[in-house]
This record gives C-alpha cells, structure tokens and sequence, in this order.
C-alpha cells in the first residue's frame, strides 16, 4: 500500500493523450534520468505516483546497485517507471596508461587543494552495458531509455521482446532520423538548454547546439514517434510551449534536482537555487564528455587542458574519487553542478507538488487561450 502522498489527478488534457496512455502515466511529464544517485528510489517512485513518468539514471551504476535501486523502487510504487542507459560508443578510444597516467597529474594539484592523497591509477575503465541490459529485462522494467548513442538492433530486439518500451536521445534532426529507423518508441529531443551530459552522438556537440526551440518542431516534422522535448522547461509555460512545438510530452531534469526526495547533494541544491540562468557552461573537464553545468573552479583550472582530457568513460574514472572527496566536504568548487539555463526557475518543493502545480498552472494558461 503506497500512503502519504497528496497526488492532484483529474482529467487534464494535456500534450498528447495517445502517448501517456501508451506509457500507463496520467501526465506527459518525463522526470530526466539523471545519473550520479540523484534519481533516488524515492524521487523516481513519488513522480511516478504523482501521475509522470520517474526515471532511474543507471550511468556509472553497477548491475547489483542498479537491481538495488529497481527493486527499492517497486517497493514505493505500482507505477510505470524507467531506466536510462548510457550507449557505449562505437568509436573504441584506447589510451596507454602513459597517456593516462599524464591525464591523471593534471588533477594532482586539486588533491592537494582539497588536503587528500593522491589516488593511484586505475585499473578498470569498463562500463557493464550488456549485464545492465539483463537487469532491466530480468526486473521488468516496463520503459527503458538511452543516451549518447543507438543501442544495437540486438539489443532494441531484446528489450521489444520483453515488452519494453524503448526511447531514444537526439540532439539533432538526422540523430533523430537514425533513432526512429532503429526502432525507438519515442525520441527525446534535448535541446542545448538542458542540463547534464549532451546526448550527441553522430557530430561535434558544437554543431548540435541547437535550443529546444528550434529543435523540437524539426524534429516533429522528420519522424513519425512521439517526440519528448527537453531542456530549459521548467513549469507549466514550457509544458504549454512544447505542446504547441508538436512534442507529445515534456522531460525536466532541473526543476527535480532540487525537489525534495533527490538525491543531490545539499550544497549543490543549494548552488542551483541561489544560480542564474548565465551561470552554467558546456565543459568535458569532469567527464570527458560535454555537460552542462554551474561553472566553478575546476572548470576554471582545467579549461586550458580540455584538449589533453581523455574520453569519456576515462576521465570521468580518473575524476571520481576527486568528485566525491569535494562533495563530502561540500566543497561546489571541485564538485560537477550539473544544471540547465533555466536553473533560476528552480524550486525546494517535494515531487509531487512540483507536478501538481505544474498541472494546476497549465489549465490556467489553457484557460486564458
């Protein structure tokens, strides 16, 4: 028996009525799946009963955590949730751990900042795709996304068979072409708004840089699937712009960071909060790969070097143990803030009054057309 939370579910026409009921959801809002701990079992869980879709961000999670964090969540809801999966790519970058080992000095001066010892090389770079795939088909997982790339047609073929519904991560039309003849269910078209990794995966993020306004409704016109616009939506007037834009439902990855049942560190609700929408940059100094994210002094120092920074999975490896050593000491100057453009729109509020006032400020603009 699921209790205690208050949920505001009536009859609201909102965005596209076919796609939520294909989803099992009563509103067409996707909670981002952002990865790091921040899609809490108990953030994922209380958007799904509030009436969106809650999303796990599996990235840098093992198979047994992430069979953890899904079964943790079944506890809290009888919903349709998700789970995101980092694509790896299909470029295979290999580095000699000479190669790596000057990547690594380049953080040593942030050890000594932050008064820890300096880590030893790692060993494992490895990311478990394929047995994180089983863990979702094993668990039942009745919606399951992916970033960075297209999954195999094994894999689509795989997750179908099993009764998932699949859905893709663009940046731009042609990525989203290719998605949809992959055979996604639906495409998320992130605009360069959002904050987090981009999903970009067939040219230079640079050149996918394009707003969520200008993105969504040339996506809309190039394939057939629902498309989820993403980045920048905040509150009901971004609901209602993506509405018009021709997308069949909103992703916020933002507006949850700083609800109450995440799992984002205090210090970084914090910085969000007290943010603006020009405090953000796209750096791959933490990672590897671009984000967007509040700029801070590591960025600062290691802009210089971004050239010298190893791909991702390897330096987001490399910077792991720098990135939780600052989170303990609430230290934002060496921590990933991870934010979009609109993070001055942010709010502390638990889940599910972030989406019923959502709900609740959209029928007021409905109203007024």
């Amino acid at each position: 028996m699921i209790t205690g939370y208050t949920i505001f579910l009536k009859e609201v026409t909102m965005l596209s009525s076919t796609f939520t009921k294909k989803l099992n959801i009563s509103y067409p809002i996707i909670q981002a799946p952002m990865a790091g701990g921040i899609t809490t079992p108990e953030l994922v869980a209380a958007v799904s009963n509030a009436g969106g879709l809650g999303s796990i961000g599996s990235g840098y999670m093992t198979p047994d955590a992430l069979c953890e964090v899904i079964q943790k969540t079944k506890d809290r809801t009888d919903q349709p949730f998700s789970v995101n999966l980092f694509v790896p790519s299909d470029d295979e970058v290999t580095y000699s751990r000479e190669e790596l080992k000057e990547a690594a000095q380049l953080l040593h001066p942030f050890y000594t900042e932050l008064d820890i010892e300096i880590q030893e090389l790692p060993t494992d770079f490895e990311e478990p795709f394929e047995e994180l795939i089983d863990v979702v088909i094993d668990e039942g997982v009745p919606i399951v996304s992916f970033t960075f790339g297209i999954p195999s047609e094994e894999t689509v073929s795989r997750l179908k068979r099993a009764g998932a519904f699949v859905i893709g991560t663009a940046t731009t039309v042609n990525e989203a072409i290719h998605l949809e003849k992959a055979g996604m269910d639906a495409i998320v078209a992130q605009g360069s708004e959002a904050g987090g990794h981009r999903g970009t995966f067939s040219t230079s993020y640079e050149q996918a840089m394009v707003g969520t306004m200008a993105l969504v409704p040339q996506v809309v016109d190039h394939v057939t699937v629902p498309i989820i616009a993403a980045g920048g939506i905040m509150d009901a007037r971004g609901v209602l712009a993506a509405e018009v834009l021709g997308a069949s439902a909103v992703q916020l990855g933002t507006a949850f960071l700083t609800c109450e049942e995440s799992g984002t560190n205090p210090i970084h609700q914090k910085t969000i909060l007290e943010s603006f929408e020009d405090s953000t940059v796209v750096t791959n100094v933490f990672s590897g790969k671009p984000a967007r994210g509040i700029h801070n002094y590591f960025i600062e120092q290691m802009n210089d070097y971004e050239d010298a920074i190893p791909a991702y999975p390897f330096q987001n490896t490399l910077t792991r143990a720098l990135r939780k050593e600052a989170g303990k000491q609430q230290n934002i100057q060496f921590m990933s803030l991870w934010a979009g453009q609109g993070a001055r729109l942010s709010k502390k509020t638990k889940a599910v009054d972030l989406i019923n006032w959502i709900v609740r400020e959209y029928e007021k603009l409905v109203a007024k057309k």
